[in-house]
């Protein structure tokens, strides 16, 4: 498989989520219901996939309790507000929001201190990625059915992923466990965090569509993509990795008009476009970042590389 054509696949199968999130809303499932599923049936891909690779999950108390914060901002509550969210608002536009995580996790970066958007284009990408979000929701027109619970959910659900990826890269990557072995012990941990919500919603009353949708929703969209960005972070880099989530939301946007006749209005697509190039803005360096830049990213592509082909994962 070619680079190309893994980094369609892979945003094929993770931007197509939000489509399998509306219909399993549609054919009867609750939001409770559908993160839990999510979480269990991604935990078990990966789990099938940890045991062949001779990859063992975490045995340390320290480590499984960074985890449980982990699941909670990365899965648990995420999952659970994307499925909130995808009752009120369309799932392109779901997933068009999802793509302003880099311009939070940039926000936080900033006020924690470590990370100063200093440069002109990350600033400028800043104010023009909260910018498109702003014109996606135009909170000027009362009949644009945006402003709503619904909306808000779906941009904590964003927030939810920057928290959750700056606290996993302080305490939870490089520290030797392997990385298949520990994406599944995380989904694990999401799929009992998730059990409280199941209260939330009553029983499920599920159609056969809605059942098919979850479980392609939790094998596919969920499982299947945490190994496949793992392999492409190891065998391609972080950068090549990064490139899939400008593509969710073009992904997130065609399926949702094409499947769901979800309508497509002009200013919905432009609003997606200015917040695509806010987030590549984002990710300008300056000069001193630029020069140090191949060498991080091959010394952690090594690193991942080496974890991967030392754990049996074919290369």
């Amino acid at each position: 498989m070619t680079s190309a054509t893994r980094v369609v696949v892979l945003a094929l199968l993770w931007g197509s989520g939000f489509l399998w999130i509306k219909i399993s809303l549609q054919q009867g499932l609750s939001p409770g219901w559908i993160t839990f599923i999510r979480c269990l049936l991604g935990a078990s891909v990966l789990l099938a996939l940890a045991r062949s690779a001779g990859q063992r999950l975490p045995r340390d108390r320290t480590t499984w309790r960074r985890l449980a914060v982990a699941a909670f901002f990365c899965n648990a509550l995420p999952f659970l507000l994307f499925s909130v969210g995808e009752q009120t608002v369309d799932s392109g536009v779901a997933g068009v929001l999802n793509a302003t995580t880099p311009l939070w996790a940039l926000l936080i970066g900033w006020g924690t201190g470590t990370d100063r958007p200093t440069h002109p284009a990350r600033l400028g990408g800043l104010v023009l990625g909260f910018a498109g979000v702003l014109l996606i929701f135009a909170p000027w027109s009362t009949g644009s059915g945006l402003m709503s619970l619904g909306a808000l959910a779906l941009l904590g659900a964003s927030v939810s992923y920057a928290v959750a990826f700056a606290y996993m890269a302080r305490r939870l990557t490089g520290r030797g466990t392997a990385p298949l072995a520990l994406s599944a012990a995380q989904l694990l941990t999401a799929t009992c965090l998730s059990v409280p919500a199941l209260a939330g919603g009553g029983p499920a009353r599920v159609t056969w569509e809605g059942a098919f949708a979850v479980v392609v929703l939790g094998v596919l969209a969920t499982g299947v993509t945490f190994h496949l960005n793992y392999r492409m972070i190891a065998e391609e880099g972080p950068t090549s990795a990064a490139t899939v989530g400008y593509l969710l939301p073009v992904v997130s946007v065609a399926l949702g008009a094409l499947v769901l006749d979800e309508p497509l209005s002009a200013r919905v697509v432009t609003g997606m476009a200015v917040v695509l190039v806010g987030v590549a803005l984002t990710r300008a360096k300056s000069g001193a970042d630029a020069d140090a830049k191949p060498l991080v990213e091959r010394s952690r592509q090594d690193s991942d590389r080496s974890a991967v082909q030392g754990s049996g994962a074919p290369g």
